[in-house]
Formats: structure tokens, C-alpha cells, sequence
């Protein structure tokens, strides 16, 4: 992953010329014979395919690091930048509901988070107590952890499908001393009242309905309305390092874990979305995506309360309103995650889909087997695919569209900014280290787990971790780059071309052994769901009695039982390596999925291919007969006791 030796000083000798003053052409043709000196050509190849990039990434990481050294140095906040911002344009809109036609100005939303931060003073609130937010995406949501955080209180931002145990668990592991829930989530909240405590205050922003009575709860509004506008008293923190809000992960793998948002990453995030894709001050952004995740508060509504765009809020993603929105409220930029772009390619052909003015789609999870059929379909010129965890120090972005890629590292200056692929052993998913205890860095072409160097006096580089202790260092691995030093792990398996792009594999403990082979589940999903027309597709592997590896399992979304495992198979012989053909096949009215749009595989990988587990129906590759059988509870014992040859 590193470049050659020639390489590096040729061109660090480059950028010495040139700041010492001399003529681009003598210190190109100076750094040129360094190069030379050194020996090879094939470096020589990498720095003109990609100089344009690597300074283009170079220019955007140096703007954030000088934006950041001067909000950190003036003690700035994010409720404090966007109060500078309102000022500057107070008529303009900030927020627009795309659900109800509500528009908020920048002078409304600052005029809301006043008053939600001076109710919660009132109410003896003050820096570092937690209140929790379980709110559907509209401006509001906004306005209460922008308000709270005026206040210095922490918001804990509650994902909305949470029910029962998972919510109460999220609750007590944030120690909120408060909650604040929409009217619409009403009945959700009413189920674990009763677990909830009786110290925990409760607020309820919008209406409660005339049927339910609640009288350890207040109306929030009513206060809100009552309260001045006026900006807060403020108490002395730390500035950009104070904690912002808390995130949940989805909990794909488990239940939720608060991840930490300090103002400074807060920042970080909107920063590099803003920068990286040249967004202007003129840019509508459409933003469908959950409040409660990082891409939409974060990446989208970052882009309003630190740049002073306009951003049009949708609640919940609709495949067949997206571009009416976009149509309606001029959007320039729109966001996407997770499945969101295939679930508009299934959308049948409109003519409201060619009317838009988007120019750029950013996110993160567009599948490289749908990639140009996207851009070309809606003409979407840039599409703006990242990488990066809520909480990781090691994000990553495609700036000039390389299809696939989630984001590159530099060839020509790999160690300005610190991140590495380093080999794990393919079955425990542990870092394998060499004789001086070091990670092994991979080669080219050589899938390996990202890990990123943390420097917690650097906001590019802190790692802040999650509530838990114990969560927070089990992401850091020690001795990773040099001796004594520490690395966030992120947990997902990228590879790394020639270039420096990057390409996303799988998540640790997607990617299975099967016939010696590793088996990409995120590959094998691409495939299965570009052949089905773009339905849902889950692959996992499941264990089999008796046989070494995970027999790769396919479970397909077919609510009506229209599709033939066989007429796929014979496709799947044309666009599979045989190890990577399912063994496996669950045919189920639907596959469920996060609400970020993540397909869930934990209950699905737990029942396996045992028939008295599901009423869905299963399939199993016979490879003799070369086809899919039904499987039931005698073909299921066959396969147990070794009579079928896998």
C-alpha cells in the first residue's frame, strides 16, 4: 500500500522546490530526476493517473483542518456557527417538510432552538445531562437537539422503530433525565411507561390525542410558546470537543450502541460532504433519510445549519414521491444509503424523472452492479459515494465518480492522512500481526479490514467511541502502524487497486469460507438482485453438519411465488463462480431491513436451512442433478447425515 521509495522523495522534493520559490518547471524536471535516480516507471504512471485527485483530496483535507483549527481556537460550537449563519440570512429557508408543506426560515429554526433551550434551563437542565429524542424526521427534531445543545444538554437521538426491550435498553443506556417523543409515537411510548421509571420527565411535542390520558407527561408546545426567544445564558465548555448528541448504530449485529458526536466530528462530517463535492450556497438538498442516523442529521442537515443551505426533509423515503419532491422544490442535491437507489430503479418508468435538477447523489451502500444503470437512467451527473461509520476516524469519499469505489487513498503520499488495509485471519476476523508485532499492511488487490491511526488532538483523527467503555475498546487495536500507537477498527473488509480506489467487500463476518474460497455476500447480493429486477436479496452462510466452511444461503424476497429457482440457476452458471452459487435458497414475502435501509441477516442466519424454522419456502442445489430441490424435513436429514455431496 505504500509507494516506492523514488517515489515519495521525488515528490516531496517536488513540493520543497516549489515552496522554496522556484519555477514549476524546474522543480518538476528536479523531482523528476530524483524519481529517475531511484529507479521505475510504474510509480511514475500511478502520479499521473491520479495527481489531479490526491491534490483536489489534499486541497479539501486542508480546508477542513483550517476551517476546524479556527472554530477550536475561537471556542465555537455548532449551535454557535449556525447562529451566525441565521443572522447573515434570516428570511431564507432553512427547512422545508416535504410531508406537510411546513417551511421554517433560518430566523424560525434559531427563533424554536431559543426557546426549547431556555425551557429546559427553566426546568434546571444545564451542561452534560442527557435528554432523549424519539421524534419522526421533521424540522422539529432539528430545532430540540439544535436547542438542547444551546443549553449544553446532550441529546440522545432514538431511532423510531425502536419497540419494547431495544427502546428501554437505548433509554437507560443513555441516562437521559428526560424524554421528549412526538404525539405520532404516542402509543409506542404508553407500552414501556411502565418500565421507563417514574424520575424520567416526559414531553410530548405535538398532540397526544383526546383519548389518552397521560398525567406524568407535559405538552411541550404550550412551554414552547411561552418561552423566550431570546438566546440562552451560556455556561463555559470546551468548544468543538463538548458532546453534541449520541447516535445509535443500527444494531444489525446486536442492540444498539450510543456512539459519541462531539461538535468537532458534528463538523467534520458536513465539512468533508460540503468541500468534497462542491456544494454552493445555492444548493437545495433533499434529505429522506432518518434524523437519527449521521447521513441525514448529519451529512444533510449539517449542510444547512453550517453553510446555510436549504434542505427539504422527508420523514420516510418514498420511491414513488422522490422525484416529485425533487421536481417541486428545485433540489440540486440529493442523498442516498443503503438500498434507497435500487429501490428507485424498480420504480417504473415516469416522465417526472427526467425533470429534476439534480446534479449529485451522495451516500453510501449504491451497489456497483447498478451504478451507471442509475446515473444514466435519471441522469444524475455525480454520484458522491463515501465510506464512514458514524463514529470512525478513517472516512473515505469518491470525488471525481470512479465507478464502485466508496473512496481512495493517495499512492504518491499514502501517510498524510493515516489509514490502512491490514490483514486479519479470514475465519476469526483477528489482525495478524508480524515478528515485530506490527499489523500487516495488504497489497494491492488483497481484501483487508480498515483500520484507522487515532491522534485525539486532532479532530481528523479522535476516536470517541460509544457510552459503553467496553464497546469503545473493542474498536481499538494497539501497535497497528508503529509501536505503541492506537487504531480504530472498523470492522468492514475494503480492498485497494493500483490507484489508491477503494471498494467496499463486506462487513467483518459477512464475507464466509466455502470450497477454500472466500465468498463476498455483498457481491453475491449484487448479482442475485441485478438478475431479479432489483428485489431484496439477503446471503449469508450457514453451517452444515459435517462440512468444513459455510454453504452460502440466498434468502429472496417473492411475495407473490412467481420465481423459479431453477430458470435462476441457469443464469446464475452464465455470472457466478461455482463456490459463490447459493447452495441455499429461502423464498419469503420479505426481507426485513433497518431503518437506515441495511438488510437484516441475524434472525435469518440463526434459523439456517432447517425446514421446521420457517414456513418459507427452501431450496437446496443438488450438484449431481444440477438443480434446485424443494427442501424438506427428509431432504434437510439427507443433507445432515453427509447423503448429499456438497
Amino acid at each position: 500500500m505504500r509507494a516506492p521509495g523514488a517515489g515519495s522523495a521525488s515528490v516531496a522534493s517536488l513540493v520543497l522546490l516549489w515552496l522554496l520559490g522556484l519555477p514549476w518547471i524546474w522543480s518538476t524536471a528536479a523531482a523528476l530526476c530524483v524519481y529517475v535516480g531511484g529507479g521505475g516507471w510504474r510509480f511514475l504512471r500511478i502520479v499521473c493517473k491520479t495527481a489531479r485527485r490526491d491534490l483536489f483530496g489534499l486541497s479539501v483535507l486542508i480546508r477542513v483542518r483550517l476551517e476546524l483549527w479556527r472554530h477550536q481556537r475561537s471556542r465555537h460550537t455548532i449551535p454557535g456557527i449556525f447562529q451566525a449563519v441565521a443572522q447573515q440570512q434570516p428570511e431564507r429557508l432553512a427547512l422545508v417538510d416535504a410531508g406537510s408543506g411546513a417551511c421554517w426560515t433560518f430566523a424560525q429554526l434559531d427563533s424554536y432552538s431559543n426557546a426549547v433551550a431556555n425551557v429546559f434551563q427553566q426546568l434546571g437542565f444545564g451542561r452534560g445531562d442527557v435528554v432523549a429524542i424519539f421524534l419522526e424526521g421533521r424540522p422539529e427534531f432539528v430545532g430540540l437537539w439544535l436547542g438542547l445543545a444551546k443549553a449544553g444538554v446532550e441529546a440522545a437521538l432514538l431511532n423510531v422503530n425502536l419497540r419494547r426491550e431495544p427502546l428501554t435498553f437505548c433509554l437507560g443506556t443513555s441516562g437521559a433525565k428526560a424524554l421528549i417523543f412526538g404525539g405520532e409515537l404516542a402509543a409506542v411510548v404508553a407500552e414501556v411507561s411502565g418500565q421507563l421509571g417514574k424520575s424520567l420527565l416526559k414531553f410530548c411535542s405535538g398532540d397526544l390525542g383526546p383519548e389518552v390520558i397521560w398525567p406524568d407527561t407535559q405538552l411541550l408546545d404550550p412551554l414552547l410558546k411561552e418561552a423566550s426567544t431570546a438566546p440562552p445564558a451560556q455556561s463555559p465548555g470546551k468548544g468543538m470537543d463538548d458532546r453534541l448528541f449520541y447516535i445509535y448504530t443500527s444494531g444489525t449485529t446486536g442492540l444498539p450502541k450510543a456512539a459519541i458526536v462531539v461538535h468537532s466530528r458534528y463538523y467534520r462530517i458536513a465539512a468533508f460532504g460540503h468541500h468534497a463535492y462542491s456544494m454552493r450556497a445555492a444548493d437545495v438538498l433533499y434529505d429522506c433519510l432518518p434524523l437519527y442516523h449521521s447521513a441525514g442529521n448529519i451529512m444533510g442537515v449539517g449542510q444547512c445549519l453550517i453553510y446555510g443551505l436549504t434542505v427539504v426533509l422527508r420523514k420516510k423515503f418514498s420511491a414513488s414521491r422522490f422525484w416529485d419532491d425533487c421536481v417541486k422544490y428545485n433540489c440540486t442535491v440529493v442523498q442516498y444509503i443503503g438500498e434507497i437507489c435500487r429501490y428507485l430503479l424498480k420504480q417504473p418508468v415516469r416522465e417526472v424523472e427526467g425533470q429534476h435538477r439534480v446534479r449529485l447523489a451522495v451516500g453510501n451502500g449504491l451497489r456497483p452492479s447498478i451504478w451507471e444503470e442509475f446515473t444514466k437512467r435519471f441522469r444524475v451527473r455525480q454520484i458522491g459515494e463515501f465510506y464512514g461509520a458514524t463514529e470512525c476516524n478513517c472516512s473515505i469519499a469518491n470525488l471525481d465518480g470512479k465507478v464502485g469505489s466508496c473512496g481512495f487513498n493517495s499512492r504518491i503520499l499514502p501517510n498524510v492522512y493515516p489509514i490502512r488495509l491490514v490483514k486479519v485471519n479470514e475465519d476469526t476476523m483477528e489482525l495478524l500481526r508480524d515478528a515485530q508485532g506490527l499489523c500487516i499492511p495488504c497489497h494491492t488487490g488483497e481484501p483487508g479490514l480498515l483500520v484507522g491511526q487515532i491522534n485525539q488532538q486532532d479532530p481528523l483523527r479522535r476516536f470517541d467511541g460509544y457510552i459503553s467503555e467496553s464497546a469503545t475498546s473493542k474498536k481499538i487495536a494497539h501497535s497497528v502502524f508503529c509501536k505503541g500507537d492506537s487504531a480504530y477498527i472498523s470492522g468492514d473488509v475494503l480492498v485497494m487497486d493500483e490507484l489508491g480506489y477503494m471498494y467496499f467487500r463486506d462487513r467483518s463476518g459477512d464475507t464466509f469460507r466455502w470450497r477454500g474460497e472466500n465468498v463476498s455476500t455483498t457481491e453475491v447480493e449484487g448479482v442475485l438482485s441485478h438478475l431479479l429486477g432489483h428485489t431484496d436479496v439477503a446471503v449469508y452462510g450457514v453451517a452444515v453438519p459435517g462440512v468444513e466452511g459455510k454453504a452460502g444461503m440466498a434468502a429472496i424476497a417473492d411475495p407473490h411465488g412467481q420465481l423459479s429457482p431453477n430458470a435462476l440457476y441457469q443464469e446464475l452458471q452464465k455470472v457466478l463462480a461455482s463456490y459463490a452459487r447459493p447452495v441455499f435458497l429461502r423464498l419469503l414475502p420479505k426481507v426485513d431491513t433497518t431503518g437506515t435501509f441495511k438488510i437484516q441477516k441475524m434472525r435469518l442466519q440463526h434459523e439456517g436451512f432447517d425446514p421446521c424454522q420457517t414456513s418459507d419456502r427452501l431450496f437446496f442445489l443438488d450438484l449431481k442433478q444440477g438443480h434446485y430441490l424443494p427442501l424438506d424435513q427428509g431432504v434437510y436429514a439427507q443433507i445432515c447425515s453427509g447423503a448429499f455431496s456438497l
